[in-house]
């Protein structure tokens, strides 16, 4: 008996003669380029290195673009960016030991923040393998232990006949929730060795959904119909699963306020009436969230900044949707539902029976006017106005990148991302030099628009190489660097912790000179000057750097 199926996996004449006849001179790279290809994949980022040369070659031979950085970890942060903004996984090439170890914190980011990323190294050669019996070059007893508590999931490869199923069974690891990133390694001599194997056609990894269980869905929508006082987290995790129009329907029926995760930002529209944007270090915030009867949490594990520093004490009922199984329940007993944010918010919109509750709005603006009166009594006009500059000149759908630096923990909280899946930053592991080189990466992911990148002067010495990169190839990115000379947010701490600070100062270059001498225009500004600058070098092609010296404070956050 013949199945359809069967006739489906039935080769054609003309896919019997290709394979039986590929074409000369590829090798184990060009397996590895072509299986990237077969799955959708356009553009690579990476470095390469003495035992990834098979692949780099192959790419001679591919239509795949590819985009080299200068330091491999500021690669792996471009590739994340590009996985945020398209949703699709981006892949690394990178080669051995000290350049594959070089990545770890990009990883550890793409990680914390679901971003997918498809890391393919090169390994010694196989006879190698196994604990420094050669003594090669960049050799690791193990490398890929030392990804293994970094990434999602692990893939080796020890012939060429492995390659094209182990990089699918990665992509579909990379792209099934929670996205995150996942690692291939391939051997030196299994990359270059020539291959008789038919050019790879019919790659296919189609990830897996994560559906809520039905009956878990009936009883959350049973307690958020019934709720007096409903109020909903929204985590990341949103905006990962393009769920932000879902959210919006759900808090309109529930008459739910929202608070946005500082990782949640753009989930839900900042100005809308049950907004109650992102101001998650503050106990007014907490003290609402602490009041609500129900809290739906969507797309957040309450971690350390998602729970005001684990001050976070809820009364009522918490209901927790989230694709990363072990951050289920992991910081609050919760009614929760494993299973992908749009997926389970589209059941619940299936569920719920809508609420009337003509105080939610009065209460959100309620909050946020205390919020508003607090910072008030800071003087603090010089960071807020920075923001409100920032905003005014880049365009509603440009993205912005942030480092680890005061403005952009500022940011976090006040800042309007404008739109879903626009504002990104290295909150999820917190490693400096984030915002430069993943900006760069989403330039790449789509160069009709312009992208910023902010970041202090301690942060951009991380990635100041990337310049090359920017002018090499024209992306259309705005670096904004606010100079203080030092990496300020510490100098902060120290100094509320101890009184004084220690190895805090830094010795800086001139910036704009630098930048110049990259080929990139570069400008000093002021506070006053900022919205003119950003705006002029927003609307001009290219790369360029805007420097901003100033001396900037953080706002006094109430955790108790």
């Amino acid at each position: 008996m013949t199945h359809d199926h069967d006739l489906e996996l039935r080769p054609t004449p003309v896919q019997t003669e290709a394979a039986l006849n590929p074409p000369p001179g590829r090798t184990g790279g060009d397996l590895v380029v072509e299986t990237l290809a077969g799955l959708g994949a356009t553009t690579v980022f990476g470095l390469p290195g003495q035992h990834a040369l098979g692949m780099f070659d192959a790419l001679r031979r591919s239509d795949l673009r590819y985009v080299g950085l200068r330091v491999e970890n500021n690669a792996g942060f471009a590739a994340d960016a590009y996985g945020r903004v398209t949703g699709e996984a981006a892949p690394l090439l990178l080669s051995t030991g000290p350049g594959a170890l070089t990545s770890l914190a990009a990883l550890q980011e793409a990680r914390a923040a679901s971003a997918p990323v498809l890391a393919i190294a090169s390994q010694v050669p196989t006879s190698g393998l196994g604990g420094g019996r050669h003594g090669y070059l960049h050799e690791l007893p193990d490398q890929a232990a030392s990804f293994r508590g970094v990434v999602k999931s692990v893939h080796t490869v020890r012939a060429q006949s492995q390659i094209p199923s182990a990089i699918a069974e990665a992509w579909k690891s990379a792209l099934t929730a929670p996205h995150g990133p996942v690692w291939v390694e391939i051997p030196q001599d299994v990359l270059s060795a020539v291959t008789a194997l038919p050019v790879v056609t019919a790659a296919d990894a189609t990830p897996e959904d994560l559906p809520p269980r039905p009956e878990l869905t009936a009883v959350a929508a049973d307690l958020l119909s019934r709720a007096q006082r409903p109020a909903i987290l929204a985590g990341g995790g949103v905006v990962r699963a393009d769920a932000s129009g879902k959210l919006k329907q759900l808090a309109e029926c529930l008459q739910a306020p929202v608070v946005t995760t500082f990782g949640g930002k753009g989930a839900f529209p900042w100005n809308h009436p049950l907004s109650l944007q992102s101001w998650l270090e503050d106990r007014h915030t907490t003290d609402f969230l602490e009041d609500a009867d129900v809290l739906l949490v969507v797309g957040s594990g309450l971690g350390e900044l998602s729970s005001n520093y684990h001050t976070f004490r809820p009364r009522g009922r918490v209901i927790q949707i989230e694709a990363d199984l072990g951050k289920l329940e992991a910081n609050h007993p919760a009614l929760g539902i494993h299973a992908d944010a749009r997926l389970a918010l589209q059941a619940l919109l299936e569920t719920v029976s809508p609420r009337e509750d003509a105080s939610a709005p009065e209460r959100v603006r309620e909050l946020l006017s205390r919020v508003g009166e607090r910072l008030a009594a800071q003087e603090l006009t010089l960071e807020q106005g920075l923001l409100s500059s920032i905003r005014a000149a880049l365009p509603a759908d440009a993205p912005s990148f942030w480092d680890m630096t005061i403005l952009s923990y500022w940011a976090w909280s006040a800042f309007d991302p404008g739109r879903p899946n626009t504002m990104h930053s290295a909150q999820g592991a917190g490693g400096l030099g984030y915002a430069f080189p993943a900006a760069l990466g989403a330039a790449v992911a789509d160069p009709t628009r312009p992208v910023l990148a902010v970041s202090g002067d301690g942060g951009a010495l991380y990635s100041v190489a990337e310049l090359a990169t920017a002018r090499q190839h024209d992306m259309n990115v705005t670096w904004l660097i606010v100079d203080d000379g030092g990496y300020g947010i510490l100098r902060e701490y120290m100094t509320d912790a101890f009184g004084e600070t220690t190895a805090t100062e830094l010795t800086r270059p001139d910036f704009v000179a630098l930048a110049e001498s990259f080929g990139v225009p570069a400008v000093r500004t002021t506070p006053e000057t900022l919205e003119q600058a950003l705006t002029k070098a927003l609307a001009s092609p290219g790369p360029a750097v805007v420097v901003l010296p100033a001396l900037l404070r953080m706002f006094a956050p109430t955790h108790r």
